[in-house]
């Protein structure tokens, strides 16, 4: 159970909550694990086998306290809809902003300044942990993309913010591989592929980034946004470019480095791969439960949120993210803060 910027969040399988006079009761097994005052509470969100009496759920609706379900795993279920809701005003002020060039760009300069921040503290985290002469060339890596951070405030337009972005990408996939210490001449990365993927590394990110775009297209509905309305991404028909904006910030802090530490500890070997005529690579099925298996532990790994200050499962940012973007779309926060890991 998390209470995180007025948002109640229940992770905990076979919780029961319910309605005592003003206050939401939880209970696990029968047993009363909290007694949370509804006027502490703007909205309840539940993942996997959780149970909301009728009482409280009518409640949180006359109050206009919106419910939002997830699967277990964070995938997006369903989220109440109130006569009074506030999704509508929501959505109305993202569409503003991502109609305002430069409301636009501000909030993309944010999510890319956290994401390289990310890229640079995974880089010499790396290079405290890497072999031989590896930690000089990822501490190089990590000035070269901290010089591209001192270049975002210049940036006048979105396609030069996407350069700067580019250039960073560079800098990280060439060094990418010296962060791994095993298998390192089966999963030496070649350069970015996507669809089709032609190497295992980029068989593994792919699928991982496939896992985590899915739970920030989840974070954004769990809150009323659009994930299709994003901007960093240009839109275009059927991208949650939303979605893939949140995601950005996450990609080194929870897929880079799972992936990092999979093939580190020989999770992921060699034998987990297929590969096919015309130079592609695929993920057996065994190893993409493995990496699944892995993911939802890491959900489960506190960090403390630097907006917060709270200690928090890392399955949680994403949310927050959503929740703090919402602010800032409302007025209620002069800028969008991304999340920087420590």
């Amino acid at each position: 159970m998390r209470h995180l910027l007025n948002t109640l969040y229940i992770q905990t399988q076979g919780t029961y909550l319910h309605l005592d006079t003003d206050n939401i009761r939880v209970e696990v097994e029968r047993e009363r694990r909290a007694m949370i005052p509804l006027h502490h509470v703007e909205g309840v969100a539940v993942f996997g086998n959780v149970l909301l009496s009728p009482f409280l759920i009518h409640r949180l609706a006359r109050e206009h306290k919106p419910v939002t379900w997830l699967s277990e795993w964070g995938r997006f279920m369903a989220r109440t809809e109130t006569p009074m809701s506030g999704n509508v005003l929501l959505r109305v002020a993202q569409h503003g902003c991502a109609c305002d060039e430069a409301r636009t760009l501000a909030v993309a300069r944010y999510a890319l300044a956290g994401k390289l921040q990310n890229q640079k503290t995974a880089l010499l985290r790396s290079a405290r942990e890497a072999l031989t002469d590896d930690p000089e060339l990822l501490r190089q890596a990590a000035r070269d993309i901290n010089g591209q951070i001192g270049l975002l405030p210049l940036a006048r337009t979105l396609d030069e913010l996407r350069g700067i972005e580019g250039t960073a990408a560079r800098v990280y996939w060439e060094v990418f591989s010296l962060m791994l210490r095993v298998n390192r001449d089966f999963f030496w990365m070649q350069g970015r592929s996507r669809r089709p993927a032609r190497d295992p590394i980029n068989a593994v990110l792919n699928f991982v980034y496939t896992v985590l775009a899915n739970d920030c297209a989840s974070a954004c509905q769990s809150v009323g946004l659009d994930p299709q309305v994003g901007f960093l991404h240009a839109l275009r028909p059927g991208r949650p470019s939303l979605a893939l904006d949140l995601m950005e910030e996450l990609r080194a802090v929870v897929a880079d480095r799972a992936i990092i530490t999979l093939i580190n500890r020989s999770q992921l070997t060699p034998r987990d791969f297929v590969l096919h005529e015309g130079n592609t690579v695929t993920i057996r099925e065994d190893a993409r439960k493995v990496i699944l298996a892995h993911l939802s532990e890491r959900r489960k790994e506190e960090v403390t949120h630097p907006v917060t200050g709270r200690k928090t499962p890392l399955g949680l940012v994403p949310h927050i993210q959503a929740r703090l973007l919402a602010q800032h779309l409302r007025g209620d926060r002069p800028h969008y803060p991304p999340y920087l890991h420590r």
